[in-house]
């Protein structure tokens, strides 16, 4: 029998509801156990994340293992552009891409630490995967930088340790403020550990980890922000709409109103009018996303700091101090420190929950910001490059060694002032420091500062020699050298002749009783003379002929003299005349040193003298004539065998202490002779083993008066001298009115540039020498004892720094022995073999006398011979 059709519709319709309510129904049933049984989904998910968590952290952890360290060292004159700056960031965000294809987001990051920990004001690292070691290796910087690869770096635990990790806050599309790049971004940061102490165990890191921003992080950004403008826009559209009916309702309610439609007589016409609400106006997505509209040259950043030392407070005020530098770049964005503070207590990285993810990241270098800190590469310029020219880097104990009292190995150059306030005797190592130049005017410091660096070198057991032309060096040392251990090393060279009972060293030139070469001490005489006087081979040719073949027959019969052991008889420079002008002196000279010449010289005095007019001897014989007319320098180069021995000063390491007595044409003559006999003397040197050649140092004060008498000589030292272990130091008060043969070797050469203040123009070559960083204009403004100073430590310049000149009776108050003062005095002459000067002079009248009995008992057999000799040059 057939179903009619209407039974067969219902019963489809009741079989489709009954699946509805079966459905409903399990629904039902698996959300009644779902809010039964919760916690096994949840446990479940948890499960998952967690294995998946362990299993990225383990990745991550061995890509992390393969990570290089580069260190970027600039030079001093590293300034690159804003170009550079930028390719190098592009370089960076590249870098953090090389890594394998398993490897997890939080691992493809590269990091910037700067470093500060006492061993350089700040180190500048880049750390990031093994596969951009050759991409990061060659920066855009050029030669200006070095990159170098830098090995672990390994602390010791600290006592005390602060952490911190910072991140944007303000408008999430706001850019940072655009830092210049004079002066140096880095600077505030740099300012932050310039008062670190590595003795306190002080440390300060910052660790920048920059990544590719993740394309689907920024996508869901981005709407949230355009829904975000959306939204805003409409609150304010109908806000506006609100604000316009209230004013169009309070307008037709009016009493002006009322009366205008009165006036008008269009009163009860047309009821309210239309008010047309304003419509959104449409959201500009460069307006709204800000730096996030593209994704060109965009990054995730991580900004971490550690700061730690030994000492209780040190830690979080270096933490403070960072963080207002870290303000420098606050604009619309600005770095702020993660966590909140409750009362004293402060909440964030140093404490749970926080502190274990820090140390993990800190530790393997995974970049896992607490929220996306989005940042143009533009807004990071200060970050991604080392300190150049335009940063102003502090000076640390490593940087400049700590003197101290009685070491040779150190030279006092001053006083630093740190920027926390302590003071700090510095000084260079004594082994690089060649040459030191001091420019400056009158009473600047420069003698005081010289002073107190050959006190502190002769305490150190060292060997110098302190000219002065003035003499106002050796009053003020003396107190200061007054040491039982050093007046056994100390001689006093006084030819100022001054009190009742005047007392004068004595000195031949000419001696050869201390084992000098004949034909050194005739070159140096004679290249002497020639340099006090303007001689050449041009301008003067006959004059150097005749002084330089009267001198080798002088030496001649000094040799002899010492042979036979008559040291007493020796000739000196007054007898070059007896032997031009007296013809029986000469024919017995020449008789008695006949085997002791060479033919050249021999055949001049036999053949070319004979020729000569008597008015040629002249140009020779006038300095020796105002040398004999002045009685001290009569008594000082008139004895035949003087103490003074700067060779043997030099090995025994003496300090000799000299003081020519003026800048006069007859003073400049002695200076010329003391000079280049110091040349000759540290040539001489040659005869002994380098490692042997026991160090000596010469300052010069007045080089402008010194080197009027010498220049070639003087520039001659500052070119040769540093092969024999002497180290020359020069004080003038204009470097400009030096010979230039002079300014140009010392400048060159100098280890040590110092200038205290003066006119610009006295200045101006010192601080070109800097780069006039200091300029002239700063330098010139300096107070009494300040310096600036660019110093050779470790093979590097150090400096320009402003330092105080040391004062004796502040660095020194326990050295000044005032009481002993005349007894060094005493020994101090003794020791350079002073004697009275009218008992000098009287001998060296007698000379002449004592000489000719010599070479008369000389020679006796040859007496004929003499006497044709005599007859010849008559």
């Amino acid at each position: 029998m057939d179903t009619p059709a209407p039974y067969l519709t219902d019963r489809a319709d009741d079989t489709a509801a009954g699946q509805v309510l079966g459905l409903l129904a399990s629904l039902v049933n698996a959300a009644d156990w779902l809010i039964t049984y919760w916690y096994v989904p949840v446990a479940a998910a948890l499960v998952v994340w967690v294995m998946g968590e362990v299993v990225m952290r383990r990745l991550a952890r061995k890509a992390s293992a393969e990570r290089m360290a580069l260190e970027l060292v600039p030079t001093r004159h590293f300034e690159p552009g804003l170009e550079e700056i930028f390719r190098r960031g592009v370089q960076l965000a590249r870098a953090s891409t090389s890594m394998p294809w398993w490897a997890p987001r939080r691992s493809k990051a590269v990091q910037i630490r700067l470093r500060a920990d006492g061993s350089s004001p700040l180190r500048y690292r880049i750390e990031g995967p093994a596969g951009g070691e050759r991409l990061l290796s060659i920066t855009p910087f050029g030669p200006a930088v070095t990159v170098k690869r830098a090995r672990p770096l390994v602390d010791k635990p600290r006592e005390h340790v602060v952490r911190a990790e910072f991140i944007l806050r303000g408008k999430p599309t706001a850019p940072l403020r655009d830092v210049p790049l004079d002066p140096d971004p880095l600077q505030p940061l740099i300012d932050a550990v310039s008062d670190l102490r590595a003795e306190l165990g002080d440390l300060a890191e910052i660790r920048l980890d920059i990544q590719r921003a993740p394309k689907w992080a920024l996508r869901s950004r981005r709407l949230q922000l355009m829904s975000d403008a959306r939204r805003r826009e409409r609150r304010e559209a109908q806000r506006a709409a609100r604000w316009v009916r209230q004013d169009a309702t309070g307008l037709e309610d009016s009493v002006a109103w009322q009366l205008q439609q009165l006036v008008s007589g269009k009163q009860g016409g047309g009821g309210r009018r239309l008010v047309m609400p304003p419509v959104p106006r449409r959201v500009n997505p460069a307006e709204a996303l800000g730096k996030l509209a593209d994704d060109d040259h965009l990054v995730r950043v991580q900004l971490l700091v550690l700061c730690a030392s030994n000492t209780e407070g040190r830690s979080q005020a270096r933490l403070a101090q960072l963080q207002a530098a870290f303000d420098v770049f606050g604009g619309g964005s600005r770095w702020a420190m993660r966590g909140w503070r409750v009362g004293p207590w402060r909440f964030g990285a140093d404490r749970w929950p926080s502190r274990r993810g820090f140390e993990r990241r800190w530790t393997l270098g995974h970049c896992q910001p607490p929220r996306p800190n989005w940042v143009r590469l533009e807004e990071l310029t200060g970050l991604l490059k080392p300190p150049t020219v335009h940063c102003r880097l502090p000076l640390l104990a490593g940087d400049l060694p700590t003197f101290k009292f009685g070491n040779p190995q150190l030279l006092l150059q001053g006083i630093y002032h740190a920027p926390d306030g302590r003071r700090r005797l510095v000084a260079s190592y004594a082994k690089e420091t060649l040459f030191e130049v001091g420019v400056g005017k009158a009473g600047g410091g420069k003698t005081e500062r010289a002073l107190a660096q050959a006190i502190g070198w002769a305490h150190a057991g060292g060997g110098l020699m302190f000219v002065d032309p003035h003499r106002d060096s050796w009053p003020r040392a003396l107190p200061f050298l007054a040491h039982d251990a050093l007046m056994g090393r100390i001689a006093l060279v006084d030819l100022n002749a001054h009190g009742p009972t005047p007392q004068v060293s004595a000195w031949n030139p000419l001696g050869m009783h201390q084992g000098q070469v004949a034909h050194e001490v005739v070159e140096a005489t004679a290249d002497a003379y020639a340099a006090a006087l303007g001689w050449d081979d041009s301008s003067a040719p006959r004059a150097l002929t005749i002084l330089t073949a009267s001198l080798a027959v002088l030496v001649a019969v000094n040799e002899a003299a010492c042979q036979a052991g008559r040291a007493e008889d020796q000739a000196t420079v007054f007898h070059v005349r007896a032997l031009l002008t007296d013809a029986a002196f000469r024919a017995a000279a020449l008789a008695g040193v006949q085997g002791r010449l060479d033919d050249e010289t021999r055949s001049w005095w036999q053949t070319v003298f004979p020729t000569l007019a008597p008015d040629s001897f002249a140009v020779v014989l006038n300095p020796l004539t105002r040398l004999a007319a002045n009685p001290v320098t009569r008594a000082f180069l008139g004895q035949p065998a003087g103490r003074y021995n700067i060779r043997a000063a030099m090995d025994s390491k003496m300090i000799v202490w000299v003081c020519p007595g003026g800048n006069g044409p007859t003073d400049r003559l002695i200076t010329a002779l003391l000079a280049r006999d110091l040349l000759r003397a540290v040539r001489s040197r040659r005869d002994t083993p380098e490692a042997q050649r026991a160090p000596f140092r010469p300052y010069f004060d007045e080089l402008i008066t010194l080197t009027g008498a010498a220049p070639e000589t003087i520039a001659s030292m500052f070119e040769d001298f540093r092969k024999y272990r002497v180290h020359v130091h020069g004080m003038t008060q204009l470097l400009a009115r030096l010979p230039t043969p002079v300014r140009l070797s010392l400048v060159q050469n100098a280890s040590t540039l110092a200038s205290t203040a003066g006119s610009q123009s006295a200045i101006a070559p010192i601080t070109a020498e800097w780069g006039d960083r200091p300029g002239p204009a700063v330098v010139a403004t300096l107070d009494r004892y300040e310096h600036y100073i660019s110093l050779t430590v470790r093979g590097r310049r150090v400096g320009p720094l402003r330092i105080t000149g040391p004062h004796l009776d502040e660095v020194f108050a326990d050295y000044a022995r005032p009481r002993q003062a005349a007894a060094l005095e005493r020994a101090a002459r003794a020791m350079a073999g002073a004697q009275p000067l009218d008992q000098l002079t009287t001998r060296a009248t007698d000379q002449l006398a004592r000489v000719n009995q010599f070479l008369a008992q000389l020679a006796p057999t040859t007496e004929p011979a003499a006497r044709l000799q005599k007859e010849r040059y008559q």
